[in-house]
């Protein structure tokens, strides 16, 4: 795929189909993210790829411990609710995909599940955690960085016709995380990506949100009219 294609085409995926993808696919998507560019070079990512029984451990426990109204466990800072304009972009995304899904909003059981659906990756056939070295914990790069290589690691999966979301709520019940995927206690879990095969039949998966345009986002100083 031309660079702009996959940039303008890709979109975030929440319905998968089971088929499971290829070690030799993902060592390949994840060799392109990591010519993404980190401070200094420092390149503080770690990835932790998980399928099969382990992932379905992960989702069994982040089930359970949701329901039973266990508190979350996130390691990586999550800052104060969403507020302003950024509160509605937030609803009016949240209204386009429970469009797409028929969800209405009475109705209580659809949108609790789906919420489990996050919970268990979106029942995508693999999830990607991404982690990063605790002795960074602190550094205002660090997060950066690891953003910039999750960037990289969806659209080099939309470039293999790959479908990935970037999300917390796999990783909201961390010790079920670290369990089941034996992520070593020198690694602060910072976010999920479920990755799979897109479910072209999924109504949420045509959801494409609305963006700022360059006038809204950018301010241009010293260029001629």
């Amino acid at each position: 795929m031309e660079f702009d294609d996959v940039i303008m085409g890709r979109r975030s995926i929440r319905g998968y189909k089971p088929d499971p993808v290829p070690r030799q696919l993902i060592e390949e998507v994840l060799t392109l993210a990591m010519r993404a560019p980190s401070s200094m070079n420092t390149q503080p990512w770690n990835f932790h790829v998980i399928t099969g029984e382990p992932l379905a451990r992960i989702r069994q426990g982040n089930t359970e411990r949701t329901l039973a109204g266990v508190p979350d466990s996130r390691e990586f800072r999550k800052g104060t609710a969403f507020d302003g304009v950024h509160r509605d972009r937030q609803v009016e995304v949240a209204k386009q995909l429970f469009g797409a899904m028929g969800i209405e909003r009475d109705d209580k059981a659809k949108r609790q599940d789906w919420v489990l659906r996050g919970f268990r990756q979106f029942d995508a056939p693999v999830c990607v955690i991404i982690t990063y070295d605790k002795v960074l914990d602190g550094s205002d790069d660090t997060p950066f960085d690891c953003g910039a290589v999750t960037t990289a690691l969806v659209n080099a999966a939309w470039s293999r016709g790959l479908g990935c979301v970037i999300n917390s709520q796999g990783i909201m019940q961390s010790p079920v995380v670290r369990e089941h995927a034996g992520i070593p206690d020198d690694q602060v879990i910072m976010k999920a990506v479920a990755l799979g095969w897109p479910d072209d039949s999924f109504p949420a998966n045509a959801v494409v949100p609305t963006r700022k345009s360059v006038a809204e986002a950018a301010t241009f100083v010293g260029f001629e009219d």
